[in-house]
């Protein structure tokens, strides 16, 4: 017996084994019928029992006289689930096991599924695959996770299409999150198949799985994509065809720099030359990255500033180059203030700020402003009343195939807006838009209006540089084992086909950069990478500069890492040595492929997926941003090829073979942001009606590619009238859902919207609609400043703050250092509002975070001042005052204090000690170290002179201002205006700064951006908590302001309240004594409402 019982073991273990190994070759091959019999058997022989057999014997310890029944009874499982327990105990003829087979058969694992489809190409679709976990979690039966096995086949059932596994973690099961899945599947055009079937098969239950048809009938196909631009075999053109020697010299110097001149332009450039240098026409050029579409862009600008020199009579016209992201403004800012600022007497480059009344500054006084879209969607939405926004001659859209990426929305709005705004003024603005090469260029290049010729669409093989891609695949579903198995292979890749030249690694976060360093320097021998020519003393001279100790030791054997998180004087060095040749490999996280400064020979991309917090999944790397990465082996000056490696899931390779061979399509995202797009526009007037928004749509790329690829926009037919009532409609619930939100009115009748004050407050700060009714709804009277800091940090603006990989445990440890705490239903650490509610205390508390967190919490610093600001709008609009709190709230933001901390606290470098030696001095604000004697000074700081000037410097800059107010005399009668005059002057040593030098930047070592101080003027009655006039202002020497009031009858004790947005400690807050009102002639009761004159009209 024993004999029997050990063989059966034995067998048992290597049949499951066996049938796995069956069950993955058939997955490999794509058999559907096998694969699913394989799998079935596997789980028969682990389960030890038959597929015939009811379910319920999967579960343990459940009484033989159940299964006995249940198993007579041949009564089909599915349709147990919608029994109550007495039927099933009928059913089975056992009363008392009713419940308990009903518990069963509702913890038995279910899942919902629902997918949309979208067709991208004409053989390709998207599929988003929502699950819904539909069972009772119970710990003793399905332990901490539960796995399936995801597939997609054709209609007949016989080829799998697609397959991934699918792992179910008991936290999300429990709360039934929806869990996304986006997966990419071929379909043949000719004949359409009717359907494709998904199923979701569990790993270890037998007849757990769900089955979903997804019909094609109603799919409609996008057209067929237009032929590419060839590259013609051309005379590579030589610089003299600029015909102007002071642009010649530009082209000429640069290279000498670089060792070699340059004579002749490349390939591509020669090709678009006479469309760019010669007419004015608008132009889109698609190739490849790397393949110096930049210098193309310079055409553009050449022929505007020489045609400029021959026009002497208009004023000379500006040029405004849009970049997607806020990394490359900079870079492109340094290049261009190289190449130009000498040429014609020196031309100015600047970058915009992001604060209006500076950036129209320096729109004012520059040739070329360079800034990210958003920037520029703030400054050009009020072109009516801005004329050197009309007048803008060229627009040069870098990286325009990112208006289906992340910044999409926004870049499609921005360069609408400039066809929109030339076709009412008449002015002639040219757009020269350079991008990747693009499937359906054509479109693209309609919508900004370039004719048919200018459409330069090169293949992405057409790169100046022949690049061989390899592809690797992996089948680990693993992430973290995945990334280990990857870095052998990329070893190997670096010592056989770079040689000795540079490489540039990418991976998916910072942490991996870190890990996949140590890897590399693993499999390698000491000091492979470090070049031989170069002396360890000379190296050590730079590595002194760098703060990041890791850093500096792996510099040591020639391989440095490059992340978002690096100081600004650690990316300088770790740039210096890879050019340079001291450094030969390069780790760089995803985030920095659009703002890595460096070329190599050879790419090496490390897994194209990264974890997405918000829906805890890993998600797949954009093509753009793959794209980008690959244009980074290009060095056309130093080699004659180049080398990509691209390392991927076994079930993406496919779809990278198709796409690095082919155009990328894009499509538009405008839908996401709708709703605030046409507010922005309504609160300028730009849409009145609801036809002027039917109207701005037709200028948008969405309206180009709606007719192109119908099914992707959720349209079932492509006839005229499906399109304009499809647009009608989608206009119809935007503008409702504004109403309803209370942000703007629609007249009944004549159809006409118009603004409300939420709807500005909303426009002003370029907040989205949702924040502000969300402001409305949350503040309230009382709100104090922890109900505050919990609405603003749900905010819909900190969706975007990223959730990393098992980051809960840090921000748990992190929560426990927190004074603030919330009640225990709204922590969540796995949401974004949660985590941006920590990092705005770790600000106020200083405490010190690691790399990571520091990046997020500057992203929140960004943004918070605007949310601030809108909440005192908010709140001062229902005549409240507690907006002073409000105001507090932007103090302690800028200064990283707590409002209970000693306003000393914002002062540089003093400490707790410092501050506790002030206080026994008796030294409490900051006007006191103002008025201390330098001896004294010096006797109670017990500072160094460095940190004495930083000291100094900050006292210097602390606003010291003197407040004179005058109530202007009269009969004060109800309802009636009261005026108040108020005078403003700051304390400036005039001696010290002469004309025109004060400046008056805020010194906040702990604040991420530049900022110019605001105030704000407030006339509140404190006994009622009633807020009468607010107004907010930016002071240079002196203003007067005229306030304006009224009050009901009776006697107001008044005060005058005046804030600072940036210093604590810096208001003043003066009592206008008793004002006694008299009775008006015709008093009605709701005068005091009269209090919420808008803050916004500064």
């Amino acid at each position: 017996g024993f004999a029997l019982v050990a063989d059966m073991v034995y067998i048992q273990q290597s049949a499951g084994r066996i049938m796995r190994a069956l069950f993955e070759i058939c997955l490999k091959r794509g058999w559907a019928v096998p694969a699913k019999a394989c799998l079935e058997l596997c789980k028969m022989v682990e389960k030890r029992m038959w597929g015939s057999m009811t379910p319920l014997r999967q579960f343990k310890g459940v009484p033989q006289e159940v299964i006995r029944k249940a198993e007579g009874k041949q009564f089909p499982w599915y349709r147990y689930f919608d029994l109550s327990p007495p039927e099933i105990g009928e059913l089975i003829n056992l009363q008392n096991a009713g419940r308990l087979v009903h518990r069963l058969v509702h913890s038995f694992p279910k899942l919902q599924l629902t997918a949309q489809v979208q067709p991208i190409t004409r053989s390709l679709l998207r599929i988003d695959l929502s699950i819904i976990p539909d069972f009772i979690w119970d710990p003793k039966i399905h332990s901490t996770s539960e796995s399936f096995w995801i597939l997609v086949t054709d209609t007949s059932g016989d080829l799998i299409l697609y397959h991934s596994p699918f792992l179910l973690l008991q936290r999300y099961a429990e709360s039934h999150d929806e869990h996304t899945i986006t997966f990419t599947v071929p379909i043949s055009p000719a004949p359409l198949p009717p359907n494709y079937f998904v199923e979701v098969v569990s790993d270890r239950w037998l007849h757990a799985e769900t089955r979903l048809p997804i019909s094609f009938r109603h799919l409609i196909l996008p057209d067929k994509f237009p032929e590419m631009t060839r590259v013609l075999e051309l005379q590579p053109l030589p610089l003299g065809a600029l015909h102007n020697s002071e642009f010649e010299a530009i082209y000429r110097g640069e290279s000498e720099s670089e060792g070699g001149g340059v004579e002749t332009f490349n390939k591509i450039q020669t090709q678009v030359f006479q469309a760019l240098y010669t007419s004015d026409e608008n132009v889109f050029i698609g190739a490849p990255t790397g393949s110096g579409k930049t210098i193309c862009a310079e055409f553009a600008l050449l022929r505007l500033w020489s045609s400029n020199s021959k026009s002497h009579t208009a004023a000379p016209r500006r040029a405004v180059c849009l970049v997607p992201y806020q990394d490359m403004v900079e870079t492109r800012v340094s290049e261009w203030r190289e190449k130009f600022g000498r040429v014609q007497g020196g031309k100015e480059i600047l970058a915009l700020t992001g604060e209006t009344t500076a950036d129209l500054r320096v729109l004012e006084k520059s040739d070329v402003v360079v800034c990210t879209p958003a920037q520029w969607d703030i400054l050009s939405r009020r072109w009516r009343q801005r004329k050197n926004i009309q007048t803008i001659a060229l627009v040069i859209a870098d990286d325009v195939h990112l208006v289906g990426g992340e910044p999409g929305p926004t870049y499609e709005i921005v360069l609408s807006r400039t066809r929109y705004v030339e076709a009412q003024t008449g002015v002639r603005t040219r757009i020269v838009a350079l991008g990747v090469s693009l499937a359906n260029a054509q479109d693209l290049g309609e919508w900004i209006g370039v004719k048919g010729g200018a459409v330069f669409n090169f293949e992405p093989s057409a790169r100046p540089l022949d690049m061989d891609i390899h592809l690797q695949s992996f089948s680990i579903p693993h992430f973290p084992s995945l990334m280990s198995a990857m870095s052998k292979p990329a070893y190997l890749a670096i010592t056989e086909h770079a040689g000795r030249k540079p490489v540039i690694i990418f991976v998916p976060s910072r942490k991996q950069c870190q890990l996949t360093v140590d890897e590399i320097l693993t499999h390698a021998a000491a000091d492979r990478f470090l070049n031989p020519d170069i002396e360890l003393a000379d190296l050590e001279k730079h590595l002194e500069y760098v703060s990041d100790e890791g850093l500096r030791e792996v510099l040591r054997h020639g391989v440095g890492y490059y992340h978002e998180a690096l100081s600004k004087q650690d990316k300088k060095v770790v740039q210096r040595l890879f050019e340079s040749g001291a450094v030969q490999v390069l780790v760089a996280s995803k985030d920095t492929a659009w703002s890595l400064p460096l070329s190599s020979y050879m790419v090496i991309i490390m897994g194209v997926q990264y974890f997405e917090g918000k829906e805890h999944r890993y998600v797949d790397y954009p093509v753009m941003d793959v794209l980008q990465m690959i244009g980074k082996a290009c060095r056309p000056r130093h080699d004659d090829r180049s080398r990509c490696v691209l390392m991927c899931q076994q079930t993406k390779k496919e779809f990278y073979k198709k796409f690095l061979g082919e155009g990328l399509p894009i499509e538009s995202h405008l839908t996401a942001v709708l709703h605030d797009y046409f507010m922005a526009e309504i609160a300028v007037k730009t849409i009145e009606n609801k036809q002027d928004a039917m109207d701005i749509l037709t200028w948008t790329y969405f309206y180009r590619r709606m007719t192109q690829n119908p099914n992707y926009y959720n349209l079932h037919n492509v006839s005229h009238q499906h399109l304009s009532e499809h647009l009608s409609e989608l206009v119809e619930t935007t503008l409702n859902d504004l109403m309803n939100s209370k942000c703007i009115a629609i007249e009944d009748e004549s159809d006409e919207v118009s603004p409300l004050n939420l709807g500005m407050i909303a426009a002003y700060y370029n907040i989205s609609y949702v924040t502000v009714e969300v402001y409305t709804l949350s503040l309230k009277e009382r709100t104090k400043l922890k109900g505050l800091l919990e609405v603003v940090s749900s905010s819909a603006e900190f969706e975007a703050v990223p959730i990393r990989r098992h980051e809960d445990v840090l921000l748990r440890r992190l929560y426990d250092r927190l004074p603030v705490k919330l009640d225990s239903s709204s922590v969540n650490y796995e949401s974004p509002h949660f985590k941006t509610f920590l990092l705005l205390q770790a600000h106020f508390s200083r405490i010190h975070l690691p790399a990571d967190l520091v990046a997020d919490q500057r992203l929140v610093l960004e943004k918070i001042l605007n949310l601030l600001s809108a909440c005192v709008d908010v709140l001062s609009s229902n005549a409240w005052l507690n907006a002073l709190s409000a105001m507090d709230l932007a103090q302690m933001c800028v200064q990283a204090v707590w409002e209970r901390d000693s306003p000393l606290k914002q002062i540089p470098h003093f400490e707790a000690e410092v501050i506790k030696r002030c206080a026994d001095a008796g030294v409490e604000s900051v006007y006191d170290v103002m008025d201390m004697e330098d001896e004294k000074r010096i006797e109670v700081l017990k500072m160094s002179n460095a940190e004495m000037q930083d000291v100094a410097a900050f006292v210097n800059s602390y606003p010291s201002l003197d407040v004179a107010q005058e109530l202007i005399k009269g009969e004060y009668t109800a309802g009636a205006p009261i005026f108040l005059q108020v005078t403003l002057s700051r304390d400036v040593d005039d001696e010290d700064s002469p004309e025109g030098t004060d400046d008056q930047t805020v010194i906040a070592p702990f604040y991420p951006t530049k900022k110019m101080p605001n105030w704000w003027l407030v006339v509140g009655e404190p006994s009622t908590r009633q807020l009468l006039v607010i107004k907010r202002v930016t002071l240079n020497k002196t203003l007067t302001v005229k306030l304006e009031f009224t009050l009901p009858k009776g006697k107001h004790p008044l005060k005058l309240y005046v804030i600072c947005d940036s210093y604590v400690g810096a208001d003043h807050d003066i009592g206008l004594g008793e004002i006694d009102v008299a009775e008006g002639e015709d008093s009605d009761e709701d005068s005091d409402e009269e209090g919420s004159d808008d803050a916004m009209q500064e």
